[in-house]
């Protein structure tokens, strides 16, 4: 297939432009053989680790995928013709492995070329539901894990489209399936449909400050197809496939059951619709039902949340992160703000927490007030919980231990730190199942357990804490000591026996399970054995180095030298840097260093590792730390800091003597691409860069974007200072743009990317424009990122290396 692409050369010695036109291309072999590999399974266990389920997925999606029907209504992108989101990617093949077996067996009863999503274990773990998407629709099969075989149970009639389309009920012999109305109505063709009369929005006057949002409605023809496509019937269906109606036809935006299985909370979407908001600010309604499908009580009602206050911490006023409480049969929780949702306001407390027990006869009972915005709960038992907040202007989060019997007793506070503070970090309570299968604190009398990832200054060391719940005091139970791997602790199996299980790698070792026993000298049970499928990068150099900005703030980056290259005669090469800029609120902070020399070398379209095969040096995923402290803003001085940081950077590759300091190029996706096309803009310190699916005109996102929450009216400076479009006078830099031609990021539409593009060609800068059919935010579609891969090539050939 021949697909016109808009590009632009500025030659040598030429004053005028071209128009190309280009077939698909493939990079050179160096970089192919690491694109085109084969992914290994993704890996699922049950809680009690007797089986395993390996779920196999096509490396990537080809445009074939891309190219079927779309809708963009409210947010959601929807196939229309199969009603599931466009935007899925399918698993092609299952198959199940006892974790004491090697043997993997192929699951049978599968459909011919599966494209199988939805997965979902039973309550019991001994089956697993999911979908099938057929070219007309969705379908749901059942497997049986101890037989391997999986049964259907529905034709395509299921309704997907606001994600999954079915919950297991507690008897694990049922589920509650959205499906699509009998007398569903045909949608409107907005192309063919004649409209009535124009679209009409209009403003009260009051404040109301919305980030920049995509695939909104439009108008009266989009709502009406909104909800055709939106409204489901449910059903309760056992495992012979017998359907019966639970609920009539309606907007279903969620469904949950209680802990005993006993209520179904369900979440519906109600009008007026928004034709600037998404469908989570929609009104909704939530109801407790029982079994039986009679009304318990209504537990909620939401209004249209178009008029926010400013800021991170604002949220609406009444209830919500409404849920079940996971240690009860039947008890909801949730948080209303006492700030008017306003963190303008000065209040002594923010939220509160509420419970409310089924069947909802009496009033709601306060749990807790929290100083800051709520941030939820991990449920324990009777007389112990975790509570969260968090304050995002000061990074602050605070943990607490409360008795949920006694509301009464003020809650302890355990931790209270600085939540990009990763050298404090605590690590996260562990959880296992309780007799309502939730996931509950695990607790051994009055202790409780930590697993931490273990940043430290001199290295990555993760850990298990035991945690006295009267003291509020940790006891280290385990600590990894690799210093040529790295090892990820998911969970601990077997608390008196010790037996923990773990994920280890190594630069060149591709990520394999394993169990570890911390109290029989560190035993190992391997459990995978996945095999690297690059072995073409593993013997190549990889360090994390560590440096100084000016200011004296601590940088680091992954440096990767081509196999074989001779560290002591030091042949000068071509450096790729490869960045995304963070907003923090402290230097002792953007000073950490989160990156492991060990973690497994992965090759994706997203960094530049692949051209380390090509003779380049490349820092990948170099610091590139905005900082404002205290009431000043990091985006105040983002230019300078920016800046800095890439100077930074080059001295320290520089200062090994790898490089050639005159060839240098930067590159970055998304605010990354913002990142290069402003360094490009206000520096002289590369040769070239590579900006994809950014946005360069902060104007178009005037409320905010980024870690930014002042609008434009408030640093009307700041917003134009740091828009590259604003200063495309002082790009003289060759610079490769490139976009997906259908982002659906808030923010990064296309639009960004041939404006800013316009700009530079009407003054004269040296550019390329690369635009990706059907590409969204990230590129999917084997086609486009083997193209990308050598648009890159040749531009980088082309600019740096030659």
């Amino acid at each position: 297939m021949k697909l016109k692409f808009s590009m632009l050369f500025l030659l040598v010695g030429l004053s005028g432009f071209a128009q190309e036109e280009l077939t698909y291309q493939k990079p050179s072999k160096e970089i192919l053989d690491l694109a085109d590999y084969e992914r290994a399974p993704s890996v699922s266990m049950d809680t009690k680790k007797e089986y395993m389920l390996l779920s196999y997925r096509n490396t990537y999606k080809t445009l074939d995928e891309l190219n079927q029907e779309e809708m963009r209504l409210a947010g959601l992108r929807i196939n229309p013709i199969t009603n599931i989101s466009s935007t899925v990617t399918y698993i092609n093949n299952i198959k199940v492995r006892k974790i004491k077996d090697k043997n993997e067996i192929q699951v049978t009863g599968l459909p011919q070329n599966p494209k199988i999503s939805n997965i979902s274990w039973s309550p019991d773990e001994k089956k697993i539901a999911f979908t099938h998407t057929t070219a007309t629709g969705v379908e749901l099969y059942v497997l049986d894990m101890a037989s391997a075989k999986a049964t259907k149970l529905t034709d395509a009639n299921l309704n997907a489209n606001m994600g999954s389309p079915f919950s297991w009920y507690r008897d694990n012999q049922s589920l509650l399936v959205k499906m699509l109305p009998k007398n569903r109505p045909a949608l409107i063709d907005a192309k063919k449909d004649l409209p009535t009369g124009p679209t009409v929005s209009s403003s009260d006057g009051k404040k109301s400050s919305n980030r920049t949002y995509q695939d909104l409605l439009k108008n009266k023809t989009d709502e009406t197809n909104f909800e055709t496509l939106v409204t489901s019937e449910l059903y309760k269906l056992d495992l012979n496939g017998k359907a019966t109606l639970y609920k009539k036809a309606d907007l279903y935006a969620g469904e949950g059951f209680s802990p005993d299985g006993n209520y179904i909370l369900i979440t519906t979407i109600k009008k007026p619709y928004s034709y600037i908001v998404p469908l989570s600010r929609f009104p909704m309604t939530s109801v407790v039902y029982d079994l039986s499908g009679k009304e318990v009580k209504v537990v909620n009602e939401i209004a249209l949340a178009e008029i926010m206050p400013k800021g991170f911490m604002a949220t609406r006023t009444g209830k919500r992160s409404m849920n079940w409480r996971a240690d009860l049969p039947a008890t909801l929780s949730f948080a209303e703000a006492l700030d008017g949702g306003d963190p303008a306001n000065a209040v002594e407390f923010r939220d509160e927490v509420f419970l409310w027990n089924a069947p909802f006869t009496s009033n709601p009972t306060s749990l807790a007030k929290t100083k800051q915005r709520y941030a939820g709960i991990v449920w324990g038992n009777v007389t112990t919980a975790i509570l969260y907040d968090q304050w995002y202007d000061t990074r602050n989060e605070k943990t607490y231990l409360i008795n949920p019997s006694n509301p009464g007793q003020a809650p302890k506070v355990i931790f209270d730190r600085n939540s990009q503070d990763i050298y404090s970090d605590p690590g996260s309570f562990e959880t296992v199942k309780n007799q309502y299968g939730r996931q509950v604190l695990a607790l051994e009398n009055d202790t409780a357990f930590l697993i931490g990832e273990g940043h430290t200054k001199e290295g990555q060391f993760p850990f298990i804490d035991e945690f006295n719940m009267k003291t509020l005091k940790p006891k280290r139970l385990y600590q990894s000591t690799y210093k040529d791997k790295k090892e990820s602790i998911f969970s601990i199996e077997d608390f008196k026996k010790g037996d923990v299980l773990v994920q280890i790698q190594s630069k060149s070792d591709y990520p394999n399970y394993f169990f570890r026993n911390i109290k029989k000298k560190n035993q190992l049970t391997q459990i995978t054995d996945f095999k690297n499928p690059f072995e073409s990068i593993k013997n190549v150099h990889k360090e994390v180095i560590k440096y100084k900005r000016k200011d004296g703030v601590e940088l680091s980056g992954t440096l990767y030298l081509p196999a074989g290259y001779d560290t002591k005669k030091k042949e000068k090469l071509p450096l790729l840097i490869w960045a995304y800029p963070e907003e923090y609120k402290d230097k002792n902070s953007a000073g950490q260093s989160s990156q492991n020399p060990n973690d497994f070398t992965f090759p994706y379209y997203g960094s530049f590792v692949y051209w380390v095969n090509k003779g380049y040096v490349v820092l990948d995923d170099a610091s590139f730390p905005i900082i404002g402290e205290g009431t000043t803003e990091p985006n105040d001085t983002f230019i300078t800091q920016l800046v800095d940081n890439a100077a930074a950077a080059i001295d320290a590759v520089d200062k090994l003597g790898y490089i050639n300091r005159k060839k240098v190029a930067v590159g970055g996706h998304s605010y990354g691409a913002f990142m290069t096309a402003n360094l490009l803009s206000h520096s002289d310190l590369f040769a070239c860069g590579i900006a994809r699916s950014g946005a360069y005109n902060r104007t178009l996102t005037p409320f905010g974007f980024q870690s930014e929450q002042r609008n434009y009216w408030e640093a009307t400076d700041v917003y134009n200072t740091m828009s590259p479009f604003m200063n495309a006078e002082k790009m003289k830099t060759p610079m490769l743009l490139v976009h997906g031609d259908a982002d659906n990021n808030p923010g990064t539409f296309t639009l960004q990317t041939e404006r800013y593009f316009q700009a530079l060609k009407g003054l004269g800068a040296p550019v390329r424009m690369v635009l990706l059919p059907k590409e969204s935010h990230g590129y999917a579609a084997k086609e486009n990122i083997l193209h990308l891969l050598w648009e890159q090539d040749q531009f980088l050939e082309k600019y740096l290396k030659n």
